[in-house]
């Protein structure tokens, strides 16, 4: 590790912009199943900012993808890559190459992994125009660094501190504390409690407890709020645990189900978390042992990546209660460090060893209701998340469609309400993958998407065809147009609003009438098409 700290010290970087430098987001933001992995820079509400090059290297990978719209990743010299993310457009030959491949494979999304020497590039060169395509609340440009050496995230901040102005520490908003099941309690209950910066009521405990902090950090000259860099817990003045997001790695990422509760972050380290920005220093895994009746004194460090630092202090007063034992059944307990499974008449689960941050006593219960195609099985009430994919079975009782491409299973939300998560069916079961224990069924979707022309007489006029399309059981899946039976490409520039647009191109549709046609498919292969009459 220490080769990659000298080196980044080492490496310089000029400014993807040529414009004041201000973050909508910032490194390692707790955001959901993932780390929020670079930097989100600001481009003053608008697209199409030229961005550039920040040292010399080659354009190392191209692509366009529902999730990140235009992407352009970038290997340097200096032994880092980045990858730009929400662009607006490629440029020059890369522009032309990508479309081109657009045409030839006939779908919006494509990949090209250029050779090394073939688009090289030094700092300063525009390498692209910012935007807000993909999964995007707005125009920024999200910009990754990585460390060639060990393909970790690292934080960006760094090459970028002269540039940037901050002098507005993080700040604390609420604090949470976790007694350990059947090890410890807090205000006499063995649930979790969130309590205010200022307790009004003094705050009792017994037993083994952890600890966790809801904060954020703050910049000069913007409203947003951010990640904290360093989190510091110290006990009776003696630190137990300290928090560093500065690096993490594609494997660690979905480790911040384990770190976080909601946006508090935890002051311990679950047994199955080997999240490497984590660090504890008691010998018990940041979680502390109150088994005396006296105050422990707690004390929080906050601190971003310029050194401006706030504290927050609260005690915990000692006092001998009553611990009660776990409630469990054998059956249902999932241990952090086995393989674990169920085997239920039509359901198996098997959740390999490496899955689970912790011991899971699982609320499993079964629904019957007579009308479902199959069982409704709660394998806990509230979501436990999981490290990776886990292979679940379900059981049809009974097959009303006679198409087997139909079903599909469904996670059901706390409201009872049905989202998709795939599946395919063989041998009377539906089979899947599941990333958390939470509550599965099986689903029919028969019903195909809705596809509306949006302002048809305005076609002509902005020289862009827009449809919304929607579904929803199992989400759209492909689509594709034509405009007089010949291909056009219709992409989803943007994910949140989901509208598939074709950008009319002179070179390719001539003026005059046309009909433009349009088919969009579901998960489940359900299809409509659409013919819109225009004149351009």
């Amino acid at each position: 590790m220490s080769g990659g700290v000298a080196c980044a010290q080492e490496a310089t970087f000029s400014p993807p912009f040529d414009f004041p430098m201000i973050f909508s987001g910032n490194f390692g933001e707790i955001r959901a199943n993932h780390f929020h992995g670079g930097l989100d820079f600001k481009t003053g509400g608008t697209i199409g900012k030229p961005v550039r090059a920040l040292a010399e290297g080659y354009i190392s990978r191209i692509r366009v993808t529902h999730g990140s719209g235009y992407v352009l990743d970038v290997t340097y010299a200096n032994g880092y890559k980045t990858i730009n993310r929400h662009l607006s457009a490629f440029v020059g030959d890369v522009a032309r190459r990508v479309e081109d491949l657009q045409y030839e494979k006939e779908t919006w999304e494509v990949e090209i992994v250029p050779e090394p020497g073939e688009y090289a590039v030094k700092a300063g060169q525009v390498i692209a125009l910012s935007g807000n395509t993909g999964y995007s609340f707005g125009p920024h440009l999200h910009l990754d660094v990585f460390e060639a050496e060990t393909d970790d995230y690292v934080d960006p901040m760094a090459f970028f501190k002269k540039q940037v102005k901050d002098n507005v520490a993080p700040r604390a908003e609420g604090i949470m504390l976790f007694p350990q099941p059947g090890r410890g309690v807090v205000d006499g209950t063995s649930e979790r409690r969130a309590f205010p910066l200022h307790p009004k009521q003094p705050i009792t405990a017994w037993g083994t407890v952890g600890a966790g902090i809801r904060a954020y950090d703050y910049m000069d000259g913007a409203s947003n709020r951010y990640g904290v860099h360093t989190v510091v817990l110290e006990v009776d003045s003696v630190e137990v645990f300290r928090s560093v997001v500065d690096r993490f790695s594609e494997e660690e990422n979905r480790m911040i189900n384990s770190w976080t509760y909601g946006q508090y972050m935890k002051s311990f380290i679950e047994p199955g978390n080997t999240l490497r920005m984590l660090h504890v220093s008691n010998g018990n895994r940041g979680l502390i042992d109150i088994n005396e009746e006296r105050p422990y004194h707690f004390s929080y460090t906050l601190k971003d990546a310029f050194g401006n630092t706030s504290k927050v202090s609260f005690t915990v007063q000692g006092k001998r209660m009553e611990i009660p034992p776990v409630e469990y059944r054998e059956k249902y307990v999932f241990r952090w460090n086995k393989v674990n499974y169920v085997q239920e008449p039509g359901l198996s689960l098997v959740v390999p060893r490496g899955m689970l941050y912790n011991d899971a006593y699982l609320n499993y219960a079964v629904r019957a209701d007579s009308g479902d195609v199959a069982f409704t099985y709660q394998l806990n009430d509230t979501r436990i998340p999981l490290h990776g994919r886990c292979e679940l079975r379900i059981g049809l009782r009974h097959s009303p469609v006679e198409d087997m491409t139909k079903y599909y299973v469904a996670g059901v939300d706390a409201r009872g309400r049905k989202y998709s998560v795939g599946g395919k069916y063989e041998d009377g079961f539906m089979k899947t993958t599941i990333r958390e224990l939470g509550t599965y069924t099986v689903g029919i979707d028969t019903v195909p998407p809705t596809v509306t022309p949006l302002n048809p007489k305005q076609w002509g006029a902005t020289k862009r065809i827009v449809f919304k399309a929607k579904d929803e059981e199992t989400g759209i899946s492909t689509y594709r147009g034509t405009i007089d039976g010949k291909y056009v490409l219709f992409g989803k520039p943007n994910s949140i609003s989901g509208n598939l647009v074709y950008e009319i191109d002179s070179k390719r549709v001539e003026r005059g009438r046309h009909v433009v046609e349009i088919t969009v498919t579901d998960g489940c292969g359900n299809r409509t098409t659409k013919r819109v009459p225009f004149v351009w």
